[in-house]
Formats: C-alpha cells, sequence, structure tokens
C-alpha cells in the first residue's frame, strides 16, 4: 500500500487513498495514517466497502473499542462495540417517528464531541456509510484548534484551566429527549472535562466544548451557560466548519480531543440512512 494524503480544508481534514481498510494494514500504512490523523483530524477513505469486523480492526489500532451501553428503547445496538446510527427497524422497514432511538439519534444534529460525558473520552470516532439519504444527512465538522488559535489572548488567558460539567442528559434535554433506559443514570453520572487541551504531540491547544456541556464549574450556573453558548457559537463559524457530503462506501474518522462536529437533517421519514459507527478511547 502507498498511502496519499490530501488536504481539503488547509490543515483541517484530508482525504486518505492508497489504502484498503478492508485487508490487515502494514506497520507503515499505519504510521501514515496515525500521521495524517494528528494534524489533519479528520480523515476521509473514500470506497471503502468494510464490514463490522475490519471497521473495528481498524478502530482498535487507535486504542481500546469503546462499548455503548443502551441508551435508549431496549436494545438499542446490535452489538456493543458498533452504533448503528439509522432510521432502519430491524424489520428492514423505517423507524416510526415515536420510535425512541430515532428521538434519542436526533440529538446527534446537535454540535457535540463523542463521549465528552465520559470519565474517558473517545478518542476518534470512525463512521462507515452503508446507505446514504437522497437528501441531506451530510457531517459537518469544526476545528477547535483555529477556533482557539483565533480567540484574543486575553480570553485564551481567561478559559485555560475552567473545567465544564458534561451529562448524556444535558444534550437529549435540549430536544427534551427522557425515555433513557433505566441503568443509564448509575452508569453514566455527569463528569468534569478541562474546557482546553493542550496535545503535546502536536503542541497546539484547542477548545473542548460540546452540547453535553451545561456549566463551568465555580461559577455562577447561568454565566458558565452563557459561556458555553457563547464558544459554542464561535467555534463553529463558517470559517472553522467542514461539511463532508456522504457517498456509499465512505469511512470517515474525526479527533474528539480537537473536534466538534454535527449530523444534519434529513427526511427520515421518507428516506433510508444506515451509518455504523465505532470508537476508540
Amino acid at each position: 500500500m502507498t498511502v496519499e494524503v490530501h488536504p481539503i480544508l488547509g490543515d483541517f481534514g484530508a482525504e486518505v487513498t492508497g489504502v484498503d481498510l478492508t485487508r490487515p494494514l502494514p506497520p507503515e500504512a499505519f504510521a501514515a495514517i496515525e500521521d495524517a490523523f494528528e494534524r489533519y483530524a479528520v480523515l476521509l477513505f473514500p470506497d471503502q466497502p468494510v464490514t463490522d469486523e475490519q471497521q473495528l480492526a481498524f478502530t482498535a489500532l487507535f486504542g481500546p473499542l469503546e462499548m455503548n451501553p443502551d441508551y435508549a428503547g431496549g436494545k438499542m445496538f446490535r452489538r456493543r462495540e458498533v452504533a448503528d446510527f439509522t432510521n432502519v427497524a430491524e424489520d428492514e422497514r423505517l423507524m416510526a417517528a415515536d420510535d425512541p432511538r430515532r428521538a434519542f439519534n436526533l440529538a446527534n444534529q446537535l454540535w457535540h464531541t463523542d463521549s465528552s460525558f465520559k470519565h474517558v473520552p473517545s478518542k476518534c470516532s470512525i463512521l462507515s456509510a452503508h446507505e446514504i439519504a437522497a437528501v441531506g444527512g451530510q457531517t459537518e465538522y469544526a476545528d477547535m484548534r483555529a477556533a482557539w488559535d483565533a480567540l484574543p489572548e486575553a480570553k485564551q488567558r481567561e478559559l485555560d484551566g475552567l473545567v465544564a460539567e458534561h451529562s448524556i442528559f444535558q444534550s437529549r434535554k435540549r430536544l427534551g429527549f427522557t425515555q433513557f433506559n433505566p441503568e443509564i443514570d448509575r452508569l453514566l453520572p455527569p463528569v468534569r472535562q478541562l474546557l482546553v487541551r493542550h496535545h503535546k504531540r502536536s503542541g497546539r491547544s484547542s477548545l473542548y466544548l460540546a452540547s453535553h456541556a451545561s456549566h463551568v464549574i465555580g461559577w455562577p450556573e447561568a454565566k458558565g451557560a452563557a459561556l458555553i453558548d457563547e464558544l459554542m457559537d464561535f467555534a463553529t463559524e463558517p470559517r472553522f466548519v467542514y461539511r463532508h457530503r456522504w457517498r456509499k462506501n465512505d469511512v470517515v474518522m474525526w479527533d474528539n480531543r480537537c473536534t466538534m462536529h454535527r449530523g444534519r437533517p434529513w427526511d427520515a421519514g421518507k428516506y433510508r440512512r444506515v451509518m455504523h459507527n465505532t470508537k476508540a478511547a
């Protein structure tokens, strides 16, 4: 394999070719991909018809696989290590509009960082496109490194060292979702995360935000919530964002340590969409 890396937006996002993710990666190919991941934060691998097992093998190269609890609707996913982001039910029909799994996944259309509500958040997420909607359903990625760099130095000094509280209940509450499976409250209590992260390998700093974040520890709740909203709005300005238009068999991976993302709406009552998500911590 001869890995080629083609930048998309300067140092944010790159398309990777010359690699076959359906086969085991030689060490030199993985090293090239890992270097590109650290530099560009979002990587697109086109035309990769991966199975779940092949996707899991690739994901595990980046760290321990993250397991998914069944957040809502009884058994939410077919297997713990693969999250089905889909509107297609087990009988191959479109999910009903009131299906709690479909309602839960609506919050993926809010800007977020995967698993920031866990004590050990995701390092990277990998999403493969098995079926795509004919209209809509894109995914947007925001470069939190560039957003940090664009802040005035005085603002950077104010933010560095602040801690925010993150919870899965916070993001779902924004859309009125409360239909969690009973054990989620015990499994996923609120956690605290630094608002600014400094990355040793790249030498860069980034904001660490998500719709899961509710307030700043040690600040009045309203003041902290306002700061998070202000930073979320700033960090997702168009100059920091790459929008990916999916094609079948695209595989996209992103660095949760320095990006946010959101899915864009599509007509889930009309178009099938089947995406498989894996994560490494």
